[in-house]
């Protein structure tokens, strides 16, 4: 039996791992290390997929252990994070608000993205860009946003999410972005179909406001979490600027 064909689901395995891991240190409040983690992990489950295509080495479970681990990374892991930062900053600011049932409203982020990746399986429209929202842009979005808010007591953002509104909120539309039909782009290369101009411009701008995030971040001294905050909201805002304007005829 060939070793070869072991070796993508050896990078996949490592996946749930790190979001294990990251899963671990957010119950110790280590929600940066938690967010490390999860790049960790993001980095592993894009090279599982190399790894494949490059031993030509497909298997059905490989499909299925993905998507499996990616419920863990970027799913589980992402809603304990806001979970956790929901607990302290709104027990700062509003008592015990974070610390009940009503606190734990971003668990649905797990269920929702279990979802999303189940419909991503079955949907044979998805093989170039996306319907919906990718789980790993929310879990990024999420992850960032806690790890930054964690070392960063005193920003505005922390006080945002002390508030009773803005993480339920956040999950809700993230929740409802997952399950959307809204096309969003992927940046995948070397598919071999030219890709369209509406969808060269997404990315373009979406690169665009990554390295204008690092160049601020780098100008103001700003903690390095704010840059996957600042280019994934504007992921999600590229898409919709997109899909409320369609292309005319």
């Amino acid at each position: 039996m060939s070793i070869r064909k072991h070796i993508p689901n050896t990078i996949t395995c490592a996946n749930i791992l790190c979001g294990a891991a990251g899963i671990v240190f957010a119950f110790n409040d280590s929600l940066e290390l938690s967010f490390i983690m999860m790049l960790a992990a993001a980095v592993f489950d894009f090279m599982d997929g190399l790894a494949a295509r490059l031993l030509k080495a497909y298997s059905d479970i490989g499909k299925e252990l993905d998507s499996l681990c990616d419920v863990v990374s970027f799913g589980v892991l992402p809603s304990v994070m806001l979970v956790q930062v929901f607990r302290h900053a709104a027990a700062s600011v509003c008592g015990q608000a974070g610390g009940t049932i009503f606190g734990l409203m971003p668990l649905l982020l797990a269920a929702f993205s279990a979802l999303r990746l189940a419909k991503f399986n079955l949907d044979e429209r998805q093989h170039e860009s996306f319907l919906g929202l990718p789980t790993p842009a929310a879990a990024m979005l999420c992850g960032s946003l806690a790890a930054y808010v964690s070392v960063t007591p005193s920003s505005i953002l922390t006080s945002w999410c002390g508030s009773i509104a803005f993480i339920p909120l956040l999950t809700v539309l993230l929740c409802a972005l997952l399950v959307s039909e809204i096309p969003m782009f992927s940046m995948k290369f070397g598919t071999g179909k030219e890709t369209p101009m509406r969808e060269k411009a997404k990315r373009l701008a979406f690169l665009a406001v990554a390295a204008l995030s690092v160049a601020a971040a780098l100008a103001f001294g700003l903690r390095w979490t704010v840059i996957p905050i600042i280019s994934f909201t504007a992921y999600i805002i590229i898409n919709l600027i997109f899909a409320f304007f369609p292309q005319r005829a």
